[in-house]
């Protein structure tokens, strides 16, 4: 692992690409994929339509000193695969917990790519976690399949407000304790 100058986050191995924190030069790749109705439907905070300049917003959140959270771009380019494959992310929560989320561009659902995200993520634990905890949509069994391919066990049901659907959505819980 090695420490990313702009942002104080790690660069992180992760087998056929690597996670890096992300770049303005981004914008374009993530504002496609994040305008798919299917993305953003799977996740609770990205809006569809995606508004002008949400991207760029995001990245500059991201690159903030006072960011909540730590995110990931998935870059296969140093592998002979996309610049942008999906984003992790790890929201830093209190008593040295973290929620992890993640999001894969539909082009390359299926291909094990989120695994290997948040597998690195879990071996790497760049924020110094004793605990992962994961939400998923109960309408997303796919998702649910990577966090427990990843040692995460089920925690219960609950529910999560998601802005592409305007509507509170019933979620799974994960945890994964690190320590």
């Amino acid at each position: 692992m090695i420490l990313d100058q702009i942002t104080n986050q790690p660069v992180i191995e992760a087998g056929r690409f690597i996670l890096r924190p992300l770049r303005k030069s981004d914008a374009g790749l993530l504002a496609m994929y994040a305008g798919d109705k299917r993305v953003a439907e799977a996740t609770q905070s990205i809006a569809h339509p995606l508004p002008p300049g949400a991207t760029e917003a995001y990245i500059a959140r991201a690159q903030s000193q006072d960011r909540t959270e730590d995110v990931w771009v998935m870059d296969g380019s140093m592998h002979d695969h996309a610049e942008v494959l999906g984003v992790v992310w790890l929201e830093r929560m209190d008593r040295s917990q973290s929620e992890i989320n993640f999001w894969i561009a539909p082009a390359f659902w299926n291909t094990g790519l989120a695994s290997e995200a948040v597998q690195a993520i879990v071996d790497a634990n760049p924020q110094s976690s004793k605990t992962l905890f994961a939400a998923i949509f109960q309408d997303n069994p796919a998702s649910a399949r990577v966090v427990t391919h990843a040692g995460f066990d089920y925690l219960g049901d609950a529910e999560a407000f998601s802005v592409a659907r305007n509507a509170n959505v019933p979620t799974w819980t994960y945890v994964k304790k690190l320590e």
